[in-house]
């Protein structure tokens, strides 16, 4: 470049110059879509379809999936599932993305399923299964510490470098960064999310349900497997969950060694700042009022509007009370 600046550049040859070797935004990694081989597309039973080993993102027989299901037995599969053929078995397959699909098309009574049929290793069909899925509208936390995760150890066991070159100039980038880029986190998220894997499948329930913070799962994440095991149980018995500045009080004494059972539980009982109170009453005492299968929302519901219309009813006899 500098023998080029100094040679005679007009000012519109430099700026052209200048232009094309910085002010072009990296090209977005290739997706293993674009550069596996070809696939083909086949009718395949569905007994011959196995879910992707470890696969980080749940099917839940929910009433989502119960619409899924009508609509597959209305109209079919119309996105057919994504599979890679498994070894030498002459009818055998594990599926990359579609496991929704799979499922729904079981549950609606169907034998076969249309598949892109794709012939790659396990490690280049996990990044595949990450990619199809990372953008869907909904993605728990546990879902997306566990897919990162995936994807990011991937090329290690694939004997890749870890970081990879996108365009001129040559930028190179980390795994973790490459995984940042192609969903729009920042790196350190990252590596967050992936914290998150050395939780407890109570803690990651817990977070899935909104009930603890990441910044909190990520403290309590560098907790051994037992204290995290009494912190699961303290939340349970005590009806509390830890702040962020208690999780990571947590996380500074299991690095001194001076984190107890005891500390956890006095830590869980103070009450925090910005604690709100939590009103319980026993189910029993309302259970003339709800059928068995009143959701917990519904009943909530109908003893808020039933707390309105009574707090009206009181406000209407004070003001003939005034008259």
């Amino acid at each position: 470049m500098s023998e080029q600046c100094n040679s005679t550049m007009s000012d519109e040859e430099l700026d052209l110059f200048l232009d094309e070797t910085f002010a072009k935004e990296p090209a977005a990694p290739k997706t293993v879509e674009e550069t596996a081989p070809s696939h083909t597309v086949k009718q395949l039973p569905v007994e011959v379809l196995k879910t992707f080993d470890g696969h980080p993102y749940k099917v839940r027989d929910d009433e989502e999936m119960k619409e899924l299901a009508e609509s597959v037995k209305e109209y079919g599969i119309i996105t057919p599932v994504t599979v890679r053929k498994l070894g030498n078995a002459p009818e055998e397959y594990e599926v990359i993305s579609g496991h929704r699909r799979l499922f729904a098309a079981v549950k609606a009574g169907l034998k076969t399923v249309p598949a892109f049929v794709y012939d790659i290793d396990r490690d280049a069909a996990a990044v595949m299964l990450v990619d199809s899925n990372l953008h869907r509208e909904h993605i728990l936390p546990s879902e997306k510490a566990f897919a990162y995760k995936l994807k990011y150890e991937a090329p290690k066991r694939q004997g890749k470098r870890n970081d990879l070159t996108l365009s001129q100039p040559e930028t190179k980038l980390r795994t973790d960064e490459i995984i940042a880029y192609g969903v729009g986190e920042s790196r350190a998220q990252i590596q967050r999310y992936m914290r998150l894997t050395n939780l407890l499948p109570g803690l990651l329930d817990l977070m899935d349900e909104g009930k603890i913070a990441l910044s909190v799962g990520v403290e309590l994440s560098y907790l051994s497997e037992e204290q995290q095991r009494v912190v699961l149980n303290a939340i349970t018995e005590l009806d509390c969950t830890p702040s962020y500045s208690q999780a990571n009080r947590m996380h500074k004494d299991f690095n001194n060694g001076t984190l107890t059972e005891e500390s956890i539980r006095e830590m869980l009982c103070a009450e925090k700042p910005n604690q709100k109170a939590v009103y319980k009453f026993a189910a029993e005492k309302f259970g003339k009022y709800f059928s068995p299968e009143t959701t917990q929302k519904d009943a909530e519901d109908y003893i808020l509007k039933a707390c309105d219309y009574y707090e009206k009813h009181l406000r209407r006899n004070r003001d003939r009370d005034a008259r």
